[in-house]
């Protein structure tokens, strides 16, 4: 198991670093040039010289490259053009923004949908089971975008419950922040529940079907103790990644979710950042988002791997 780990670590950090050549690349290769979109009207003559030896844009790609990554190595994410800051200064305030948002989602969503996921399968093929998995495959197949403006059109503007459009600083007290989160919260956790509820029903059918089910039933084990005790903890193995990959989307993914609500976060930054051509901001934000992905899934891989009976069955055979 041991062995797992390690390999499973060491192919996070190679696939790190493969993406950190890609998004220097990909950056590379976008139109347009940074210090002529910061300076506008006046990039011309030695200002743009300057701007550009300043943010070393007169250097060969490969040198860049290879001071952005050992930059990079020391926690130093370099400096926003347009912003004239401290990368870490710029996205800070804003990764807080988004880390609220996706946690919020995950904390109400994710037993939200085990708990769907478990009635569903507990009440395969009746109405109850219809419904939900209906209701789950409809928001599915539905873009976020859509689901956002359905919401703000029911809850802010026919029934006035909740604030249609974020408006809040950036660094905005957590308080605040809970105080305007209502409908993105609620977006993102239609797509989650969505597919985390049918991958729980799935397994939890098999799991229901399978011989120590059915020999704890002949125990006489009450319903519910069958569920929770012996069939859930089996069920939720192999959701275990999907539940990850939902976390890292939320982290990672809610671009089209800030920018319908105004929210301030990374997601919000990162269009504008591209549109500003700030390059820098750019590569850093996804790198970060990356990062939490790949950090996700290792996570996801590790907790498989220790919670799997029957690796530890055969690791305590080998011992």
């Amino acid at each position: 198991m041991l062995r797992l780990i390690t390999f499973r670590f060491l192919f996070a950090f190679v696939t790190l670093w493969v993406v950190s050549l890609v998004v220097f690349i990909a950056v590379e290769l976008l139109p347009g040039d940074a210090c002529e979109a910061f300076l506008g009207q006046m990039a011309q003559g030695q200002r743009l010289d300057n701007c550009r030896v300043e943010h070393r844009l007169n250097e060969p790609a490969y040198v860049r490259y290879i001071a952005w990554a050992q930059g990079l190595a020391q926690g130093d994410l370099g400096k926003s053009i347009k912003r004239s800051k401290p990368l870490e200064s710029v996205i800070g305030p804003r990764f807080r923004n988004t880390l609220i948002l996706g946690l919020t989602a995950a904390a109400l969503g994710i037993p939200l949908a085990i708990f769907l996921g478990v009635l569903a399968a507990l009440w395969r093929d009746k109405k109850a089971d219809l419904f939900i998995s209906s209701a789950a495959i409809f928001f599915m197949t539905i873009p976020e975008f859509i689901t956002g403006t359905l919401l703000i059109s029911f809850f802010s503007v026919y029934l006035g419950w909740l604030p249609g459009i974020v408006i809040m600083r950036v660094d905005a007290p957590i308080i605040e922040v809970f105080g305007q989160i209502g409908l993105p919260v609620l977006t993102l956790m239609l797509v989650m529940v969505a597919h985390i509820m049918r991958m729980v029903r799935s397994s939890m059918i098999d799991v229901l079907a399978s011989d120590f089910v059915m020999m704890s039933e002949l125990k006489g084990l009450s319903k519910t103790r069958q569920v929770l005790r012996h069939a859930l903890p089996n069920a939720l193995l192999p959701a275990i990644n999907l539940i990850a990959l939902n976390i890292a989307w939320l982290m990672g993914g809610v671009l089209v979710v800030e920018v319908v609500f105004n929210y301030p976060g990374i997601g919000r930054l990162s269009v504008n950042a591209i549109a500003d051509r700030d390059f820098p901001l750019v590569q850093a934000l996804a790198l970060l988002m990356a990062s939490i992905y790949v950090g996700l899934n290792l996570m996801a891989d590790i907790a498989t791997l220790l919670l799997n009976p029957k690796l530890r069955t055969r690791q305590g055979a080998a011992q």
